[in-house]
């Protein structure tokens, strides 16, 4: 089935182990191509493996890649454009869901341009119960690595003007 820019999405994020450890309810296709896959959210119900749910404040515009390890939330705030990065495995797309096994790992880019690491004592903590694989460990670190020097060189989401060009798209798709 052939996934075209005014379509929608769930999303489910699992964790290594298989188990399912949180969903979004719905994204709007922006963008599909043979590297990556662009949607966009407002106000739309998440959902964790523990029960809790909450709708997110603001909108959101999510980048997924076909062959990279990560994944990058750009969300529109009042207060300035945030980013939250999760390391994770590359997308792929069932019945209209789009999956992902996330590796603990995050990186929170903040307006000013600074940046955190988060989660490491997860990851530590996940790597050793799940078992993840030396060659998973391996990509892991090269990625987060890869997502640093993307953000420092501002390409792709890292590019204010990216996100504008594809929160325009948003608005206008859900008119």
């Amino acid at each position: 089935m052939k996934i075209e820019k005014g379509d929608t999405l769930v999303i489910h994020c699992y964790k290594h182990n298989g188990m399912i450890y949180k969903t979004w309810e719905s994204a709007l296709v922006l963008e599909n191509n043979k590297d990556y896959i662009i949607l966009g959210n407002d106000k739309v119900l998440v959902t964790k493996k523990d029960g809790r749910t909450w709708k997110t404040k603001e909108p959101a515009i999510m980048f997924f890649y076909k062959n990279r390890w990560f994944n990058i939330i750009a969300q529109i705030k009042s207060n300035g454009l945030f980013y939250y990065c999760n390391i994770a495995s590359p997308y792929i797309i069932e019945d209209n869901i789009l999956k992902y096994i996330d590796y603990d790992l995050d990186l929170r880019v903040f307006p000013d341009k600074s940046f955190k690491i988060l989660d490491r004592n997860e990851y530590n903590y996940h790597r050793r119960i799940m078992r993840y694989p030396k060659e998973v460990n391996i990509i892991i670190k090269s990625e987060l690595s890869s997502l640093i020097d993307m953000k420092k060189m501002k390409k792709g989401p890292f590019d204010e003007n990216f996100i504008k060009k594809y929160y325009e798209i948003y608005k206008n798709l859900i008119k």
